[in-house]
């Protein structure tokens, strides 16, 4: 029964009225356009079902915008993030990663034309930690190369070495979600000997 009505649902066909592109004017655009442009689109990376109200009020007081951000549920799990201004937005994105529940918050920049069908989050960015690196690469270039290596830098953190012990380096990089997370890897200087 089920199969039958899956192979008539795919067997449709717009009529030639259905198939008319309406033209829509920019005047009748020009306010969500420019109430978008400040927006983030928003997932939790879960499957767990979540409090969404809870979610919500937990974001707002973490970015320290209680009334100054509105957020509209745009689809399942699935949020519109709209600043007040373009400097909040930038800070939100900049110093995230965000979570709630242990669950990490996915944002990309609203773009025209998306719909809920068509957002991709392609990416998350974290903050990588990375020890037992050889004394002579403990550095913010270092950091970089090897940052490199798992995905699009977006951060290196910085230390000097009188404040706080080269135990171990963090870079904050935007990590694919299609490859699995690399749980390690070798160092090797110029001459190729491994560390």
């Amino acid at each position: 029964m089920a199969e039958e009505v899956i192979h008539n649902l795919g067997s449709l066909k717009l009529t030639t009225e259905e198939e008319e592109v309406i033209a829509i004017s920019d005047e009748g655009r020009q306010e969500e356009i420019e109430s978008c442009s400040q927006s983030l689109i928003g997932k939790l990376l879960t499957c767990k079902p979540f409090n969404k109200r809870a979610a919500q009020s937990t974001l707002k007081r973490a970015w320290g915008l209680e009334n100054k951000v509105q957020v509209v549920e745009v689809g399942a799990n699935l949020f519109q993030f709209k600043f007040q201004t373009e400097f909040d937005m930038e800070r939100v994105l900049r110093d995230g990663p965000w979570t709630f529940d242990n669950q990490i918050l996915l944002l990309v920049r609203w773009k025209a034309g998306m719909t809920a069908g068509n957002v991709k989050f392609e990416s998350a960015s974290l903050w990588v930690q990375i020890w037992g690196a050889p004394f002579d690469m403990v550095s913010p270039k270092v950091a970089e190369e090897i940052g490199n290596r798992l995905g699009i830098v977006e951060e290196v953190e910085k230390r000097s070495k009188q404040d706080i012990p080269g135990f171990f380096m963090r870079v904050k990089v935007a990590i694919p979600l299609a490859k699995p997370i690399r749980r390690g890897a070798f160092l090797a200087d110029s001459g190729g000997q491994r560390s």
